[in-house]
């Protein structure tokens, strides 16, 4: 089927679509990035202080993981609105949870103040977090691509993606800039103690200023016109979700395994290597011992690339297709997998940071690439009336299987490899081939016809 026209011109300017999506994207993965760094830096001691920074560790990666749960949750609940009533005020609803769990977050108790209260209050707000982002990102990449000219879904469907690596960078910037400003030691997270009394709080705190911000592009939205055209047509359906099950199971499960080794990939590029990175040579499981202010510099400079490949990827994506661009994308991690033993080795003074940051250069290159197609892969697998919901679907499971495991298992496999990452390397590697096969057992969704109502209207895969 070749892309069908709407009948009357979007109503909202490219500028509006693409600053609606990709403000509240930067907005959602900032709160999410802050709580990843905290769950590295912070949390183990302050809220899991369990006398062992191993198991501290992992409980901080388990709570982390928990927001994973809950997204296949937000998902269903947003995407019925958002098939139901539209995609505006959803995506005003979802940034605002998202933004009242964070900032709560900041001003939450520790351990060492109310006891056992402090980590199950963290547990509720992050498990908020995570149902809040559940509706987040479908949202924005359908505003973005429902509202894109012909030809351009993929790059149109880019800029919600890029939120990702600007939401990491403000981040992590801000916890920086926190800590040049205050007093510490050689190793200033945890050496710090007014950064662990009260200045980790604040980057929490500043998600309320960012948030309002959001808002008020969002408001300024004007409903799409591929859902209204559905509304139109009575293609509207009581329970979206239940269409979605009966009619499109095989893109569920197709979209939620396309999604698998972007998702491993990036936590383990983010969470799992700042751990690695930062921890001592000689500890057990031992690291590379970076200090953490010269290892998160090295993360912000890949996530640069990150961002310039999310952009390029979107013109070659329209170009070439969906499907063939990430069969080549999806081998390239598979070997990147396989090579993390070359790369995350300790080395002599002098090649250490040079082949790290290398590692992570390349790293966040194919993280760019495999990620900024999603934006259009995923919506164009269902039809105007179950679109949010499918999406939704499709992207949140997978941060079960992938993100809310990844940090986990990349862990325990360090641990029992006694501070190799072959292991680790392996597990993305893993990923990866499931992800292939995703790929091989699907068809090319570029030229489907973008503004079909529903199911009766045509099938798409």
């Amino acid at each position: 089927m070749t892309t069908s026209a709407p009948p009357t011109a979007p109503l909202n300017s490219p500028a509006r679509v693409i600053t609606a999506s990709l403000v509240g994207t930067t907005i959602e993965f900032y709160d999410f990035y802050v709580y990843a760094t905290a769950a590295v830096l912070v949390f183990p001691k302050l809220f899991f202080p369990t006398g062992n920074d191993t198991t501290a560790l992992l409980a901080s990666f388990a709570v982390f993981g928990a927001a994973m749960v809950a997204r296949p949750l937000g998902a269903v609940f947003y995407g019925h609105l958002g098939d139901k009533r539209g995609r505006k005020t959803t995506l005003v609803l979802s940034l605002l949870t998202m933004g009242i769990a964070t900032f709560v977050i900041g001003l939450l108790p520790t351990f060492h103040t109310v006891g056992v209260i402090a980590p199950v209050l963290l547990l509720i707000l992050r498990l908020t977090q995570g149902f809040a982002i559940g509706g987040e990102w479908s949202g924005a990449a359908l505003v973005a691509t429902e509202n894109a000219p012909e030809g351009k879904r993929a790059w149109y469907g880019t800029f919600p993606q890029l939120g990702a690596p600007l939401g990491f960078i403000i981040a992590n910037g801000l916890f920086l800039t926190i800590n040049y400003l205050l007093p510490h030691g050689d190793n200033p997270l945890l050496q710090s103690e007014a950064f662990l009394a009260w200045g980790w709080r604040i980057p929490f705190l500043f998600s309320a200023i960012m948030v309002v911000v959001g808002l008020w592009v969002r408001l300024k939205l004007v409903e799409s016109e591929a859902f209204k055209v559905a509304e139109s047509k009575g293609a509207i359906r009581k329970l979206p979700l239940s269409e979605a099950f009966r009619h499109h199971w095989r893109e569920l499960i197709l979209g939620t395994f396309f999604m698998l080794a972007t998702y491993v990939l990036f936590y383990l590029m983010t969470s799992f290597t700042l751990t690695f990175g930062t921890k001592p040579q000689d500890a057990s499981p031992g690291g590379l011992g970076i200090t953490y202010t010269d290892f998160v510099l090295m993360q912000i400079f890949g996530v640069v690339f990150f961002a310039i490949f999310t952009l390029v990827s979107g013109p070659l994506a329209d170009k070439l297709g969906r499907r063939r661009l990430l069969i080549w994308v999806t081998s390239g991690i598979i070997a990147f997998g396989l090579s993390f033993p070359f790369w995350l080795t300790v080395r002599p003074e002098g090649a250490l940071i040079p082949m790290t940051q290398l590692f992570l250069v390349l790293g966040f290159t194919l993280m760019g690439m495999t990620f900024g197609p999603m934006g259009a892969l995923l919506p164009e697998l269902f039809p105007t009336n179950v679109r949010y919901t499918g999406s939704a679907i499709a992207y949140n499971v997978s941060s079960i299987l992938g993100a809310a495991l990844a940090p986990i298992i990349a862990v325990a496999l360090w641990a029992q490899a006694d501070g190799s990452t072959w292991l680790v390397g392996v597990y993305l590697a893993g990923a990866g081939v499931l992800t292939l096969i995703s790929l091989l057992l699907s068809s090319e969704t570029k030229d489907v016809d973008y503004a079909a109502s529903s199911i009766e209207d045509v099938s798409l895969v």
